[in-house]
């Protein structure tokens, strides 16, 4: 959540070596190599425990063939979710308890964030004075109520004081310890307002990239889009939370004030435009914002479960508005116009609340289909939801986790579907990327974070599929030789999805063991052909990636994981996928 305006970019290294998914990694970690090896031609270990390999998945010698066997299954651009959202949500048990409508208003709670100009539009304004009209005739309106403070915003909510909630998708996990208490307050999410687009940032002082914040102080507000925000890139750094140290404000705006004048603290998280004026000073760097990581933060709003059985009309009615305002903004005196009406709501100078319109991308009636309904979309609402509780669940702020459908209402996004008014909206929330050589891209940025994954490959092999035959006692069966690389995959795909404004190299790598007794020409061109198959991979399990945000290189031999242990040709066997600014700062 931020006031300003975006600018800057950054780049995140990925290794496919460790796990950074908690337990798993421990797991993962016990299986990297096998109690005895086999030393083959290309110096990777062959699996004792494997017979031979399945016909088409053979050992492939440096330059032949492509990377892997075409799939008659492979995902369609979008695969939607099949079940009836209604039959997942909970039933709403008791009576309603919400404060009822008085002269037929809904009171809609909102913070001063960019994002909520669509609803200010379509209201024109805060008060209660526009008259809405939902399918059907039935005749609302509608009050803005100005809550900032995420907890009073839950209270009133739960109290029933307002009957809509306003929330960052990684915000609601900490929401639901209290709310799923109560099925009349269960929220019920209807519709994505927006992409925060380079309002949210981290800036370090005296450091380049993530990595090096270990062992050191960032301040922020707890419990907020700043500390998931955080959390997700520290994690992805391969830094756990208990490695560094946080001292916590009230706001953003408060944590940026205090970095400013303690000068121990070492980064800090806020919003726009106080990263940027930050980022200005001397030592200071910025080194993450939403504007490469641009599909991080979603905000959505959400109605009482009672509310929504009892008011369904009233709720269509507020979808249909708020989209039909998204594209009524795309004219520039009216954009004029609502930042008007924001300076007076959020009592801020017109000139900073017209500014601030840039921070957020609202998604209209296609990019909420994309983000709630297609299961093949690395940044959709599940994998946010999923990826928040596991953040919050590694810093003990979560409990029980609730299901995503039992959150998410797609009823209303699947009726509009029907109405070619919103059915013929396009997607434009995408980047275009011109190919651009590896040098070149490297050449322009530093390093912001480096997270390690594994793929474990066959000797000389770069097939990601590649069953094997494996006795188990008195039998043999087939199974993948690397049972967890769709769950990589998921990951590194998850990570695209989430920098969707950024370049993404992948590196191919293999171990030194046959160094002296091979080429190291053909050593190069195994490491490239295994960065490519990663690379056709994320492709064909993500459609909405694009092939030109990718670039591949092999790097043989020549960078071992760790330089000090340069013969562990289990960690080496690995591919690195780099993140870098679209543009340079």
């Amino acid at each position: 959540m931020s006031i300003g305006k975006p600018k800057a970019g950054f780049w995140v290294v990925v290794g496919l070596v460790v796990l950074g998914l908690g337990g798993y990694a421990l797991y993962r970690a016990g299986i990297l190599a096998p109690s005895g090896t086999q030393e083959g031609a290309g110096g990777d270990p062959i699996d004792p425990n494997a017979i031979k390999k399945i016909q088409g998945g053979g050992d492939q010698p440096a330059g032949a063939g492509g990377a892997e066997a075409p799939d008659a299954n492979a995902p369609t651009t979008v695969k939607e979710y099949t079940f009836v959202s209604a039959a997942k949500l909970p039933p709403v048990a008791g009576t309603s308890s919400y404060k009822p409508m008085e002269n037929n208003t809904l009171r809609f709670a909102l913070n001063v964030w960019a994002g909520w100009a669509p609803i200010v539009w379509a209201n024109q304004g805060f008060k209660p004075g526009k008259e809405w009209e939902a399918p059907g005739g039935k005749k609302f309106k509608v009050e803005l109520v100005l809550i900032d403070d995420p907890v009073a915003m839950r209270d009133a909510y739960a109290t029933g004081n307002v009957h809509v909630g306003w929330a960052t998708v990684d915000m609601l996990p900490l929401l639901m310890e209290e709310l799923r208490k109560d099925t009349r307050v269960m929220p019920r999410v209807f519709q994505q307002i927006d992409w925060s687009n380079g309002g949210d940032g981290i800036v370090g002082r005296g450091v380049d990239n993530i990595g090096q914040l270990r062992g050191k102080t960032i301040v922020l507000a707890q419990n907020s889009p700043s500390h998931y925000f955080v959390l997700n890139a520290l994690i992805n750094a391969g830094v756990q939370p208990a490695e560094v140290n946080f001292k916590f404000t009230q706001t953003a705006f408060e944590a940026a004030a205090a970095f400013n004048t303690q000068k121990d603290i070492a980064a800090c998280v806020s919003w726009a435009p106080d990263i940027y004026k930050l980022s200005e000073v001397k030592g200071n760097k910025l080194l993450v914002s939403t504007q490469t990581a641009n599909k991080l933060i979603a905000d959505v709003w959400f109605a009482r479960a009672d509310f929504a059985k009892d008011n369904p009309e009233v709720i269509e009615g507020l979808v249909r508005g708020i989209f039909d305002a998204m594209e009524e903004l795309k004219d520039e005196t009216k954009k004029q116009k609502v930042a008007e009406f924001m300076a007076a709501g959020y009592s801020i100078p017109p000139t900073e609340a017209f500014s601030m319109l840039a921070d957020a991308h609202p998604t209209n009636y296609a990019e909420n289909r994309e983000f709630f309904l297609n299961q093949n979309n690395p940044s959709n609402f599940e994998r946010t939801w999923e990826t928040a509780y596991y953040l919050y669940k590694r810093i003990g702020q979560v409990t029980t986790k609730t299901e995503f459908d039992q959150v998410v209402d797609f009823s209303v996004l699947q009726k509009l579907g029907k109405d070619t008014k919103y059915s013929a909206q396009k997607d434009e929330y995408t980047v275009t990327f011109a190919p651009k050589s590896v040098g070149s891209i490297q050449a322009e940025s530093g390093e912001i974070l480096t997270k390690t994954v594994v793929v474990h490959f066959f000797p000389n092999s770069w097939d990601l599929e590649m069953e094997i035959e494996k006795r188990e006692g008195d039998k043999v069966v087939r199974v993948p030789y690397d049972p967890n690389v769709k769950f990589v995959l998921e990951e590194i795909g998850r990570l695209a999805g989430q920098y969707n404004a950024a370049r993404i190299v992948i590196e191919g790598h293999t171990d030194a063991s046959m160094r002296g007794s091979v080429p190291a020409e053909a050593v190069k061109e195994l490491s490239q052909n295994r960065a490519n198959a990663v690379k056709e991979s994320l492709l064909k399990k993500f459609k909405s990636l694009q092939p030109n945000q990718f670039s591949t290189v092999g790097q043989g031999w020549d960078k071992p994981m760790d330089g000090n242990d340069p013969m562990n040709h289990a960690k080496n066997r690995r591919v690195e996928v780099k993140i870098y600014p679209l543009e340079a700062q």
